[in-house]
């Protein structure tokens, strides 16, 4: 196995905004590069926002493909994207998706099952 899938970050991250609850991480266990945010009010949860991105592009984000240099150097774009998407009051499940043509922002629960990740 590579070594940049033994050693994953997990929802180890959890911060507030505007009363909301956000905890954010690698999906454990994938062999993918999918962070998520979930977003919680109260015991609540209202929504995911995910970062995919597809095996073929990893070198782009990292020539390690290595995860964890891929977080360091772009968590802070994603959560201000995950920031913008509550401030707009966009509570759908949402993957922003990085993929050989550029990112597309996609609705979770209205994509085909065929585009998942796994």
């Amino acid at each position: 196995m590579p070594a940049y899938f033994t050693e994953e970050k997990k929802m180890e991250n959890e911060w507030s905004y505007k009363s909301l609850s956000v905890k954010e991480g690698l999906k454990p266990g994938s062999k993918h590069f999918q962070y998520f945010f979930v977003i919680s009010e109260g015991e609540q949860k209202k929504c995911n926002y995910c970062i995919w991105i597809e095996d073929e592009v990893l070198s782009r984000f990292d020539a390690s493909r290595d995860f964890n240099a891929i977080l360091d150097s772009h968590r802070g774009e994603w959560s201000k994207w995950a920031k913008e998407k509550i401030d707009q009051k966009d509570f759908r499940n949402i993957v922003l998706k990085f993929d050989k043509e550029g990112h597309k922002e996609m609705d979770l629960d209205k994509m085909d099952k065929k585009l998942s990740m796994e």
